[in-house]
Parts: structure tokens; C-alpha cells; sequence
């Protein structure tokens, strides 16, 4: 439970705020830090709940307060408790990157800094204005940001589309066609 809870949510929180922090505060938060707080979020996350599935196949009943030193589990769990708090450490290094990086982060000078952005938030500035558009973009596909940034590649895209235009390196890696039944 908490092993697919924790995996999912916290870790796709923590990567919503890394993905849309320049867009909120026309900063780049520093890539060093970030790589820094996912290893030790990751290996305090392993190391906290993957123990509670090995003690819990071992037969460890749940919601217990206090363990025998005969039962077996109380080893593993204190290992369990060390990487809790390695895991509870592991926001240090997220508020300092965020702390820094609002005040003295790198600039983000182009509307979408991870390049290719398909949704509108990418086709206004960073961070955007109070309204969020100064005029409304056109929305002539799901993909209304790029279209806005990248118009070349989307007129070469229909244009290929439209012709049956297609790479040549495919027809080299499709399979031959099947044989006529009779």
C-alpha cells in the first residue's frame, strides 16, 4: 500500500514541481541538487518499504508497537528505520534547491524551457503575466504550444502526412508481407 502510494504520488509530485517551476517562477531550479534529492528520495524509499515486504512475507503482523528480539523483525525494521530517515532527510536538499534557485537560480529567457511543450501553459511567458495570455493563442489542435513555437516542423508534419511522405530508414525495418493464401 504504502510502497505503490508513496511511489506514485510523492515521486510524481516532487516531478510536477520540477517540471512546472520554471514556468511559475522564471527560474531553473539547479539540475544537481535535483539528481542529488531523487537518489536519496529513491534509495530511502527502497530502503524503508521494500524491507516492510520482506518482514511482512516473512510473517510480521501489521500495527505492531513493540517487537521480541526472538521474532526475527527486529533487525530489519530498525534498517527500516534508518532509511525512514534517510528518506525524511531527503527534503533537505529539495527546500535548498528551491530556496536557492528562486533567489539566484538561472533565468528561463524562452516561454517553454524544456522545449517541444504540447499544452498552452509553454505558449506564454515564464513566469506568465497575471492573466496568464496577453491575447488568446489559437487552439487549432491538442497541441497548441507547439504549433505556436515550432510551426515549420508542424507544416513539414501535415505536409507528410497529407502525401504519405515517411522516413526511408522504416521500409528497411518493416517485415516483408505476408504471402498470398489460396
Amino acid at each position: 500500500f504504502h510502497y505503490t502510494l508513496f511511489g506514485t504520488v510523492v515521486f510524481a509530485s516532487f516531478a510536477g514541481v520540477y517540471f512546472w517551476f520554471p514556468k511559475m517562477t522564471g527560474r531553473m531550479l539547479d539540475e544537481r541538487l535535483g539528481k542529488i534529492h531523487f537518489w536519496i528520495t529513491f534509495v530511502g524509499f527502497q530502503g524503508t518499504f521494500l524491507v516492510q515486504h520482506w518482514v511482512g512475507n516473512m510473517g510480521m503482523p501489521r500495527r505492531y508497537a513493540d517487537y521480541l528480539d526472538s521474532d526475527g523483525f527486529t533487525l530489519l525494521n530498525q534498517i527500516s528505520t534508518v532509511f525512514s530517515f534517510l528518506l525524511g532527510a531527503s527534503v533537505i536538499p529539495f527546500v535548498w534547491n528551491v530556496f536557492k534557485s528562486w533567489r539566484y537560480g538561472e533565468v528561463v529567457t524562452v516561454d517553454d524551457p524544456w522545449g517541444y511543450g504540447n499544452s498552452l501553459e509553454w505558449a506564454t511567458s515564464c513566469p506568465p503575466p497575471r492573466h496568464n495570455f496577453v491575447s488568446l493563442p489559437r487552439i487549432r489542435s491538442e497541441r497548441p504550444a507547439f504549433e505556436l513555437h515550432y510551426p515549420h516542423m508542424v507544416e513539414r508534419m501535415r505536409r507528410e502526412a497529407h502525401t504519405g511522405a515517411h522516413d526511408e530508414r522504416a521500409e528497411k525495418t518493416q517485415s516483408p508481407a505476408p504471402a498470398e493464401v489460396r
